[in-house]
């Protein structure tokens, strides 16, 4: 047919008379001579001797183009000229809706998509669940509607929302309502299909739903955001009276983008919950804050060995009033503290699990304190009938006050013995030793006992400040002659001082390099005998 088009033709050609598309003969002043069956059907305005009631194609006849595009009764037709050898010209119409309509439905899909994905994009950026619904409602009233609201799931009577109107500000609220006054929106919080858009009543949406919106609503789409085996709420979009209802096609488009909002929002409060239980998880098994009581100070530091981790398998308690009957020579009223420090093999969350099951035995074996290698015992039996092949080490110190001075009792069980920083700076090591917890079913360990004048300190720490490694090459220990050389620079400090200064001095030598889990306890006799608790 194009070859055909292509052609020079004649006033009386009977090729154009038989086309099956629309031919109109036009003169030089753009007088129809004549016209094919085709034209007769497509366009009967036009007659034979009369100029063509076509502004478009007598515009561009005029003005000798050979191609236009126009309406006729709503449809669109692309025209061309040729010309023929009695100086007419014959213009060629092709109704060109049905192309039209696939290039303007294919641009609005390709719109949708670039939209969808710009909506995926930015609602999976975040997982904070009052950004995702903020994004949600943003990207709905730009895209979907006038405005949008977005309704979390409820608890009880009270129904978290999040909507933005017509003016564009986003309003966050906990709005009292029962969501079956909305008809489909209870059921959209239940996730079930939504209702169609026409069998709900504009006139029915209540004030709290159309806040910020300016004026009556004119149609209204609910649709439930789906989630990951839990529904995430209900999204409500409005649109004024002066535009056009939400059509079958939108309503189906606005649940693809409510699929996407729902599935992040979902992913968003999971996280939520996992973060909450972590948090609650991770604040048990961090080391405690450490306080004053009856008369000795406790300080502690701890730092795990990734930067990204708060817990490892380094930690240390300090438990108050335990019982001191049944040692030798003590009155059997006496009341102690009973220091613990340990270091579990390994790190990580791994260790760290590990770590809150010894806490919490210990915990519940500190009324037998009195006898440390009882304790040692019960913890070494719990720790091999566990399913775990991690083990332990140990150091524990019984403190109580005695007149100026304070009493130490101190047990390791293969630990690093702890140091006693005496009043004129000299450093001594307990004489206790012990054999490691969890590997062995049978222990030893040795308790020594000592005292500490006013002014004096004992250091427990996990090897991992030793054998902490850094220097000029980033490659030597720390080392017990450091650490000792520290100390002895700590006569009579308290036991804050104390901590902070060994804390600092290893920090500086590690610098930026790779370490192991490190925690260190200062007990400190005050000077002038010190508050009681």
């Amino acid at each position: 047919m194009r070859e055909v088009k292509g052609q020079t033709v004649t006033g009386s050609s009977e090729l154009w008379l038989a086309a099956p598309y629309p031919v109109l003969v036009m003169d030089a002043v753009g007088v129809v001579t004549a016209r094919n069956s085709a034209a007769s059907e497509a366009v009967p305005d036009v007659r034979p001797g009369s100029t063509p009631p076509i502004p478009w194609l007598l515009d561009a006849h005029t003005a000798g183009e050979h191609t236009c595009t126009g309406r006729v009764d709503g449809r669109l037709f692309a025209a061309e000229a040729r010309p023929s050898d009695g100086g007419e010209t014959v213009w060629w119409l092709f109704d060109d809706s049905a192309r039209a309509a696939v290039a303007a439905d294919l641009a609005v899909e390709r719109e949708r998509t670039a939209f969808l994905a710009e909506a995926s994009n930015v609602l999976l950026s975040s997982l904070n669940i009052d950004r995702c619904m903020r994004a949600t409602v943003e990207l709905a009233a730009r895209h979907l509607a006038d405005a949008a609201v977005v309704i979390g799931p409820s608890s009880g009577r009270r129904l978290p929302v999040v909507s933005r109107g017509r003016d564009g500000g986003i309003r966050t609220s906990q709005v009292t309502a029962d969501p079956a006054e909305v008809p489909g929106l209870a059921e959209a919080l239940q996730g079930f299909p939504p209702v169609p858009s026409r069998w709900i009543d504009p006139a029915s949406v209540p004030g709290w739903l159309t806040e910020g919106f300016g004026g009556p609503v004119g149609s209204v789409v609910i649709t439930p955001l789906p989630g990951q085996g839990v529904p995430a709420g209900a999204l409500v979009l409005l649109r004024r009276t002066d535009h056009r209802a939400f059509s079958d096609t939108e309503e189906v488009f606005a649940r693809l983008f409510a699929a996407r909002a729902g599935a992040a929002l979902s992913a968003a409060r999971l996280y939520a919950e996992q973060a909450d239980i972590t948090a609650t998880l991770m604040n048990a098994l961090l080391p405690p804050q450490l306080e004053h009581g009856d008369g000795v100070e406790f300080a502690g530091g701890y730092r795990a060995a990734a930067r990204s981790e708060l817990v490892g398998g380094d930690f240390y308690d300090v438990h108050r009033d335990v019982g001191g009957a049944g040692i030798p020579g003590a009155p059997g009223a006496e009341r102690e503290a009973l220091v613990v420090l340990g270091d579990v093999c390994g790190k990580g969350l791994g260790a760290a699990v590990l770590t809150g099951k010894i806490r919490n035995t210990l915990h519940a074996l500190t009324s037998l304190s009195a006898d440390h290698q009882h304790v040692l015992r019960l913890l070494n039996d719990t720790l091999l009938d566990a399913t775990t092949t991690r083990f332990a080490t140990l150091v524990l110190a019984s403190v109580s006050r005695t007149g100026e001075r304070v009493r130490l009792r101190l047990t390791s069980a293969g630990h690093p013995p702890p140091l006693l920083v005496r009043a004129d700076g000299t450093v001594e090591e307990a004489a206790t030793r012990g054999t490691l917890i969890g590997a062995l079913p049978d222990i030893t360990s040795t308790t020594t006992e000592t005292h500490l004048a006013p002014g004096e300190s004992c250091l427990l720490f996990t090897d991992g400040l030793t054998e902490a490694r850094g220097g000029p090459f980033g490659d030597e220990l720390f080392g017990d002659e450091r650490l000792r050389a520290a100390l002895a620079q700590c006569a009579g400090m308290p036991a804050e001082a104390v901590v902070e200064r060994v804390q600092m001095l290893v920090s500086e030598w590690i610098g930026r390099g790779e370490h192991d889990d490190l925690a260190l306890v200062a007990i400190t006799a005050p000077r002038g005998g010190g508050a009681q608790a």
